[in-house]
């Protein structure tokens, strides 16, 4: 039951520059996002990110921004409704091309599918609105989904609460930023404990 880093990918939603002041706790929650985006870059987990109607509450700070794949504009409340759904997807295994005899002879042999990744770490605001309609989605679609609690955000506790709550009956995860970060890393010998120790000091 602990989170794999070499399953994972993050997903970070709507880290935006209108949306900060308003939010809850909003300074540490931007922060652990950025801590978990960091340690995410350096041990090779996919992180993808998304922005409610840009034109209008503005886009991530380039801290959370940088370490995405892909950002996701979208207008659905949903990122799965836009299309989210398809980059967690490994690519398609490509058939050879050509006349196999002709072929190299390492193309001859089946090769390996894409790994897929089907736990999908997810962060952000609001958590009752856009957040909870992704992960609700994610579920739907056999994702293993666990939301950050401490890298996510309301305008109130009232409905941060109960998005928590929904979300875990519905079979999401709950966790903190630490525990994902070290059951990623596991091991005080990992090569990135010491970027760990130096985000979550």
């Amino acid at each position: 039951m602990l989170i794999d880093a070499d399953e994972s990918q993050l997903v970070l939603v709507d880290f935006q520059a209108r949306l900060k002041p308003v939010m809850l706790d909003a300074d540490a929650v931007w922060a652990n996002a950025a801590r978990l985006a960091t340690l995410a870059q350096a041990l090779n987990v996919p992180t993808w990110g998304t922005e409610q109607n840009p034109s209008r509450l503005g886009e991530m700070p380039p801290e959370i921004r940088s370490h995405c794949r892909q950002v996701l504009a979208k207008m659905q409340f949903s990122a799965v409704e836009e299309g989210l759904g398809e980059w967690l997807q490994p690519e398609p295994e490509q058939a050879p091309r050509g006349n196999a005899r002709s072929l190299p002879r390492h193309l001859q042999k089946p090769q390996p599918g894409a790994q897929e990744r089907k736990t999908i770490v997810l962060a952000g605001c609001e958590a009752h609105i856009c957040l909870m309609q992704t992960a609700l989605d994610l579920l739907e679609d056999e994702f293993e989904v666990w939301v950050v609690t401490d890298a996510c955000s309301s305008r109130t506790e009232r409905n941060r609460d109960a998005a928590y709550d929904r979300l875990a009956g519905a079979g999401a995860e709950l966790v903190t930023a630490e525990m994902v970060a070290f059951e990623w890393i596991r091991s005080a010998e990992h090569p990135a404990f010491k970027l760990l120790q130096s985000l979550f000091k």
